[in-house]
């Protein structure tokens, strides 16, 4: 499913640049994808993807970045 509509970015995508380790916190998502940089009303699903993701991998900081 499309989570950023103006970058064109799907869960998948978020979900394969963590577990590969290209990005690990909130701000790498952005910086790295472009998620939430134009109208920014995907950054709450973004959020959970990135947060879930990390759940399953047992990677999960809760204050993290």
């Amino acid at each position: 499913m499309y989570v950023c509509i103006c970058k064109g970015i799907t869960e998948r995508q978020i979900e394969r640049s963590i577990l590969s380790g290209e990005v690990n916190n909130w701000r790498d998502v952005r910086n790295t994808l472009g998620v939430a940089t134009e109208c920014g009303k995907c950054a709450c699903h973004a959020r959970a993807v990135l947060q879930q993701t990390h759940e399953k991998v047992g990677q999960w900081t809760p204050n993290a970045a």
